[in-house]
């Protein structure tokens, strides 16, 4: 399952992935540089796949009414730049060039803030639930474009939540494949 990806440079966005804005971002901090990416684990409701509820909170825009564990979350503003489902499908949800609100409070190699100066994907899935093989296809794939267009992004900084917000954060968790995606990327 092959889809030819291209970032296009003017609009700071992946073509063909449908783009759905989310009101949660901003402009990056003058200074900041693009140099990292962080990958992330979600699923609402938490354990389930294939729901519209993760598009929905990234938009600012979930049903709470569809699961009560949703009502936790629902005044949260988050979002992420991409969003990569099991099918392989991806969403881009805040152009590359903006800062998307997915890291939270964090720090990496003595910088906090990762949010200035990252690129969160999440993936679909949990801590507990290996993820697909077309997830990593696409994220590798993903992540060979970003590093093209990013040149300080390099394989030591591509990170999961759970380094940049160690105890606060566990995901994408122990199932997912560091190793593989790796050997993809290469």
């Amino acid at each position: 399952m092959t889809l030819n990806l291209r970032l296009n440079q003017q609009t700071h966005l992946l073509e063909p992935v449908h783009f759905l804005p989310s009101p949660h971002q901003d402009e990056r901090p003058h200074d900041a540089h693009i140099d990292m990416i962080v990958i992330h684990g979600i699923s609402l409701p938490p354990g389930q796949f294939n729901t519209p509820a993760v598009e929905q909170f990234f938009c600012g825009r979930l049903n709470t009414s569809s699961d009560p564990t949703l009502l936790a979350i629902a005044n949260l503003n988050v979002s992420s730049h991409l969003f990569i489902k099991r099918t392989g499908d991806i969403i881009q949800f805040v152009p590359f060039n903006k800062r998307a609100w997915h890291a939270g409070e964090s720090h990496f190699a003595g910088k906090t803030r990762c949010n200035d100066f990252s690129i969160g994907i999440e993936l679909e899935g949990t801590d507990d639930t290996p993820y697909e093989s077309v997830q990593y296809q696409r994220l590798a794939h993903v992540v060979q474009l970003l590093m093209q267009a990013y040149a300080a992004i390099v394989p030591e900084r591509i990170v999961g939540h759970e380094h940049i917000a160690p105890g606060r954060k566990t995901d994408p968790g122990p199932f997912f494949d560091w190793q593989h995606l790796k050997g993809l990327i290469v």
